[in-house]
């Protein structure tokens, strides 16, 4: 076995963390929890992996829940194509009969790329295919000294090979947990845990004062900025939302009316996403009488709003009212 791959296996048995969808491995718990943290820390993604499982306890309940069901206990966590997609594969799931056993099946889910199936089918399966996440690039970049900018497809291929290669074929899901926790908790993105690390000899990053260069990232485009105006209609303890269409990231969302009317308060917000920035109006309008709604909106009791999926920045004027 190579030394690299044995000192991994043996760190992770000491170190690896305690997660609640390790303790029973089965393809159900440990793929939610692959879908939760794809864009989220695991402190918080924790607790919503804990929600799911007590509202939803088997695929059979996710999947003939509604939508509205799916996207209100995914509120906060944002990225709702996660959410759809969730559900989306939950049908898939059901309708064929069980959880796919093999990796092709697996990635033929809705919402599973390359690292969700690796991850699941080594985990629940013992399918020998290595995990390449953010962390795992951290470490083999350091380690191994690759300048390969991260996020190309060279990246991409290069990394994999290596990642594959190291992998042993009899126990992949420790190793790639421990890839995983290794990132996380020893070679962390900033100050890693050098003095203590079991790969210190044989690092390439160590020996060059090159911890803090690597991995090499490629450069992030500019987020596009979008300018809106939502303006909080608040008329005899009503309010006025609409659902979002086909589209757009906040599909299948409740959002207040987006056009200027008289108003009382005015509040400025930026709220950053991925690929873009908003900045976004909020106003509060109380007329007199009840005013006609444009088509798509509906009246609804201020007290219901819980009962309706929103997007963060619908839950930012919330918190400014």
């Amino acid at each position: 076995m190579n030394p690299f791959t044995q000192r991994i296996l043996n760190w992770y048995r000491d170190n690896g963390r305690d997660l609640p969808w390790r303790r029973n491995p089965e393809p159900y718990s440990v793929w939610l929890s692959e879908i939760i943290l794809q864009q989220t820390r695991i402190a918080q993604g924790t607790a919503y992996w804990e929600r799911f499982m007590e509202r939803f306890p088997t695929v059979e309940s996710l999947a003939n829940a509604s939508e509205d069901e799916v996207l209100r206990l995914w509120e906060g966590l944002g990225y709702y194509s996660r959410a759809r997609n969730l559900h989306a594969a939950a049908k898939q799931i059901v309708t064929s009969g069980g959880f796919p056993t093999s990796l092709e099946g697996i990635r033929s889910l809705k919402g599973v790329g390359d690292y969700t199936a690796a991850a699941i089918g080594s985990i629940c399966f013992g399918i020998p295919a290595a995990v390449v996440d953010g962390n795992v690039y951290r470490v083999l970049a350091r380690h191994f000294g690759i300048a390969t900018p991260v996020g190309t497809t060279e990246a991409k291929r290069e990394f994999t090979v290596l990642a594959q290669k190291l992998l042993p074929k009899e126990d992949p899901a420790v190793f790639n947990q421990g890839m995983m926790d290794f990132g996380a908790l020893q070679c962390t993105p900033q100050n890693p845990a050098c003095d203590s690390c079991p790969l210190l000899d044989t690092c390439n990053a160590f020996k060059t004062g090159r911890a803090s260069l690597l991995p090499v990232k490629k450069p992030a485009n500019t987020p596009k900025e979008v300018h809106l105006d939502y303006v909080y209609v608040r008329f005899n303890g009503g309010t006025a939302i609409r659902r979002r269409g086909p589209g757009d990231i906040w599909r299948g969302l409740y959002e207040p009316l987006t056009q200027k009317k008289g108003h009382l308060l005015r509040r400025a917000v930026k709220h950053q996403l991925t690929h873009r920035t908003i900045i976004a109006d909020f106003y509060l309008w109380e007329p007199a009488e009840r005013p006609e709604l444009p088509e798509g909106y509906i009246w609804i009791k201020e007290t219901e709003l819980d009962r309706y999926a929103k997007p963060r920045l619908f839950e930012l004027l919330l918190e400014a009212l």
